[in-house]
Parts: structure tokens; C-alpha cells; sequence
């Protein structure tokens, strides 16, 4: 069992905090998929069977320690992540970060009096998409696909391995994928390096916008597939649609448990009602093992 991605979660806590963390039995580790602190509470660690707390409790400054060592004590250089809530750490770790919120002319410039901290330990499982990838093509064309599964479900896993399958060829057709990487947890990339393996063909903008970012790639990178994760917005589908109409191919996820449930939503029927996406992987959880079936999108 591979307990690397925990252990590199674990070396961002101050010491008193990682000796804790370090004591979790070995292959409880291999399970883990995030350590969540909040000032005055205990640690907790996530497990399948939900939040598992530790015998030490957060102190304010152990989240300060946190951000410094998160940021290789340069909070000048992480700035701009820091500004959205998050930084990205070696070995492919995520940490959101809550706090006081610093404004300047109505936008968040930054945070302080951190309250709260959780530290995703990415699970980058090669070889979960070798029997879906086939499936994202029909007579050698590639169908847009969405991925859907309720939160924490395994939907950026999945969506990850699906890249590096379409980028190196494996069980389809080699393709050039550009992956608007918003909030950075596909990828994880630091100082232009991502963590995370994409495959040789793959080109990534992280930290923008996807209204925006896709756009961008769109018309610099030219890709066959464009790769997003979480649709939130109106303004993501217009891109997408955008992009679906000038020919490229589409990989998203978004929150639900399958089609029915995104008729149910607003967003999501608009989602459906562009025709962007012929069809659906729904990922679901069957007694603690995930599995994946198709549902078709297109009318």
C-alpha cells in the first residue's frame, strides 16, 4: 500500500502536529484522503468512513507554521495562490486555508488570522481510466464526456488518469489535451512542473478562470480535447459550448449522482440543454469500492 501521499501531507505540519499524524497505523494511511484542522478543535484525518480525530488539538500558530512551511516560508512568492485560498505543495498536497479575509477595492487580496485548514492527499491511481478510454471514442471520433459523482466521490481521480490515457494513447487514440487546471488539484503544479502524471501531450493553464482559460487554450494550444474539472458557472458552459462548436472535444466533471439528478438542477439543465456532451461516466460507491457505468447525454 502506498502511503507517500500522506506522508507528504503529513510534512507540511509543524512538528508536534506531524508526530501525531505519523502514528496512524500504515495502511490507514494508504486510505487517507485529507487531514482537516481548525483552531481550538482536534485534528482530524478522512477516511471512507468519514473524519477520524487525533489526540492533539490545533492552535492558531500551528496554522501559521502550516502556511510557512506550505509556502518554503516565502508567503511573498505564494501570494497569489494564498489570494484565492490555497497552496500547492511538493509531492502533489493541496491545502485550502480559511481565515480573515484581506480586501482591497472590494477584491480578496490575501488572508490572516487563519481559522482553519484542510490538506488533500491526491490520489493519482494510473490505471483506473484503461478500461473507460476506449469508451470515450465511436468510430474514432471522441464523444464529450461528463464525469459524475456526488462530492469526494472520485471524480478528479478519475477524470486525471482519463487524461493521461487520451494523452499517451493508451486504450485510444493519442490526443492533444489542454487541461484548464482553475483551482490546481488536477494537475498540482509548481513553478510550471506538474505532479501529477498528464500524459506527453497534455498543455496546462492553472490559476485561471475556466470562462477564460478555455478560450486561451483554445486559440493558442490547439487542442482536440479540452479537459476542465468542476463546472460551477454559467459562464463555464458558454466557454464550453463555445468550444464544442468550433470542433474540439470536451472531458468535465460536476456534482451528481446521475442524469436524473442534473435535470434537477438549473445549471445543469442548461449544461445538457447545449448539447456539449454526448455522454456520461457516473462513478458510484458499493461497499466502499467505486465502480463506473455509462449513461447516454445526447437527445
Amino acid at each position: 500500500m502506498d502511503q507517500r501521499g500522506y506522508q507528504d501531507a503529513a510534512a507540511v505540519l509543524p512538528l508536534r502536529l506531524r508526530r501525531e499524524a505519523m502514528a496512524l497505523p500504515e495502511e490507514r494511511q494508504a486510505l487517507a484522503e485529507e487531514l482537516r484542522l481548525q483552531v481550538g478543535r482536534a485534528m482530524t484525518v478522512l477516511l471512507p468512513e468519514g473524519e477520524v480525530p487525533f489526540a492533539v488539538t490545533v492552535e492558531q500558530e500551528d496554522l501559521e507554521g502550516l502556511c510557512n512551511i506550505a509556502s518554503d516560508f516565502s508567503r511573498y512568492a505564494a501570494a497569489e495562490s494564498l489570494r484565492k485560498g490555497y497552496l500547492s505543495v511538493r509531492g502533489g498536497c493541496r491545502v485550502g486555508l480559511c481565515g480573515s479575509a484581506i480586501l482591497k477595492e472590494g477584491e480578496t487580496a490575501g488572508l490572516r488570522d487563519f481559522s482553519s485548514a484542510a490538506i488533500r492527499i491526491p490520489r493519482e491511481k494510473k490505471g483506473i481510466g484503461e478500461p473507460l478510454a476506449p469508451g470515450l471514442f465511436r468510430e474514432g471520433r471522441f464523444r464529450s464526456t461528463l464525469l459524475l459523482s456526488p462530492p469526494g466521490g472520485g471524480k478528479t481521480t478519475l477524470l486525471r488518469d482519463l487524461i493521461r490515457c487520451l494523452s499517451d494513447g493508451v486504450g485510444c487514440p493519442g490526443t492533444r489535451v489542454a487541461l484548464a487546471d482553475e483551482r490546481g488539484e488536477v494537475a498540482v503544479s509548481r513553478q510550471g512542473r506538474a505532479q501529477m502524471d498528464l500524459g506527453q501531450r497534455t498543455d496546462i493553464l492553472d490559476g485561471c478562470p475556466k470562462a477564460q482559460a478555455i478560450p486561451m487554450l483554445l486559440r493558442c494550444m490547439n487542442p482536440q480535447v479540452i479537459a476542465v474539472d468542476e463546472i460551477t458557472a454559467e459562464a463555464d458552459i458558454r466557454a464550453m459550448t463555445m468550444a464544442a462548436n468550433c470542433g474540439v472535444g470536451l472531458l468535465a466533471t460536476i456534482h451528481a449522482q446521475d442524469r436524473a439528478e442534473l435535470e434537477g438542477k438549473p445549471l445543469a439543465r442548461m449544461l445538457l440543454a447545449s448539447g456539449a456532451f454526448a455522454q456520461a461516466i457516473v462513478i458510484e460507491n458499493r461497499n466502499g469500492e467505486r465502480t463506473y457505468r455509462w449513461e447516454e447525454l445526447a437527445p
